[in-house]
């Protein structure tokens, strides 16, 4: 499963803690305690092994494209990488971990390998989230509040960046005194890396705390940020509207059509950074409401029975958690076409792909070159003032300032 932490504690709840609970399931259903239904097991697998492959070659592929890109790097390409290499993290020390538990079916190893992978599982998930969270707040900050972007962007960044991963590192440490390799009953002599807990309030709390920690307090941060961005792009592209239409009423021709060409610019391109910011919050909370939905109901409601249902939820909550880091690669790839393209220009056998962005390029090039012909053949109807200057030295679309 992608978390599973949370998962090892309602078993540990379940059979360590109350080891009278797992004598009377076991007379009920009358079967192997320590078995499991393989067929199920088998769709863990796949699933999991699909998910691990698809995010370590789509992460990697966006490393590859940012590497290679012509173009200086800016701050959203800074996240952009950091985000990837958490999703990596996630990839490598939860995903496939939990591919060869599940294969395994008992972990294999000694305590403080034990306690290191539940370290490191939940690292990686507070990372992607925080990480994701921290690129909204710079999108956030440069759009409702673009005049504190000219005051050390880059350094802001690199700040944010590192207060993600310590942030991560610390609040992931209770793993250490949480799990170890213990009994799944005592005196079964059958060992797995299970959690501890004092009182029996102790798994509730620990749910609701990841829970609240990784799904409801982030997603308030992303719907607070991408409200007030909406907010100010719709204001913005309104002003603009106005400003056009009055332009119109009172400009000549030729310079309402340079304002309509800056509006539409430079909304296209602030819609497509809300489009893409909004695919990403929807796949987050898509991917993890039902996991963290099926995780709290399983500590808070008192006739809650780890029955065949209740397992198939889990089951397909947790696999469905497991596709959201392999999502956030092929979203930015599908959003930004420049990161395709430098992505076709660092893979051999793109060939195709790359002469097919090398023609899209010149026909936008061809398209400007046409604008620009097109606005220099009437300059002549500008006062005489402006004749006087070469096409060199004066700008050939006339600023609406």
């Amino acid at each position: 499963m992608p978390l599973p932490s949370v998962s090892s504690c309602n078993a540990t709840h379940q059979n360590c803690t109350d080891s009278s609970n797992f004598t009377q399931q076991l007379k009920r259903n009358d079967t192997d305690p320590f078995g499991r239904n393989e067929e199920v097991a088998k769709l863990e697998i796949t699933v999991l092994s699909l998910a691990f492959v698809a995010a370590v070659v789509g992460n990697l592929s966006v490393l590859l494209a940012m590497y290679r890109a012509r173009r200086k790097p800016s701050r959203m390409h800074l996240f952009m990488k950091h985000l990837c290499l958490a999703d990596l993290v996630v990839a490598f020390f939860q995903v496939l971990p939990q591919l060869c538990w599940e294969v395994t079916f008992r972990f294999y190893g000694p305590d403080f390998l034990c306690r290191i992978v539940k370290h490191l599982q939940v690292l990686g998930m507070f990372a992607s989230t925080y990480m994701m969270v921290m690129m909204t707040v710079d999108r956030y900050i440069a759009i409702c509040h673009p005049l504190q972007t000219l005051q050390q962007p880059t350094q802001r960044a690199y700040i944010m960046i590192g207060s993600t991963w310590a942030c991560s590192l610390v609040l992931s440490t209770p793993q250490y005194c949480i799990f170890s390799l213990s009994e799944v009953r005592p005196g079964s002599a059958v060992y797995d890396c299970w959690g501890h807990f004092v009182e029996p309030w102790g798994v509730r709390a620990y749910i609701t705390w990841i829970t609240v920690g990784i799904f409801v307090v982030p997603v308030a941060v992303l719907v607070f940020c991408y409200g007030f961005i909406c907010r100010t792009i719709w204001r913005n592209l309104r002003y603009k509207t106005q400003r056009r239409k009055s332009a119109e009423a009172s400009k000549s021709g030729m310079l309402s059509r340079s304002s309509v060409s800056s509006v539409s610019t430079i909304s296209r391109a602030k819609l497509r950074t809300v489009k893409m910011t909004f695919v990403i919050v929807v796949a987050y909370v898509v991917c993890w409401a039902p996991f963290f939905t099926v995780q709290m109901w399983s500590v808070w409601d008192e006739t809650f029975s780890w029955d065949d249902s209740e397992n198939a939820a889990v089951t397909l909550s947790a696999l469905l958690a497991s596709l959201n880091s392999c999502c956030n690669p092929w979203i930015y790839m599908i959003f930004s076409g420049n990161l395709l393209s430098d992505l076709a220009r660092s893979l051999p056998c793109c060939c195709h792909l790359r002469n097919r962005f090398h023609h899209q390029d010149s026909d936008s090039s061809i398209r400007r070159t046409t604008l620009l012909t097109r606005l220099q053949g009437q300059r002549p109807s500008e006062p005489v003032r402006d004749l006087n200057h070469t096409p060199k030295s004066c700008p050939p679309i006339p600023s609406a300032s």
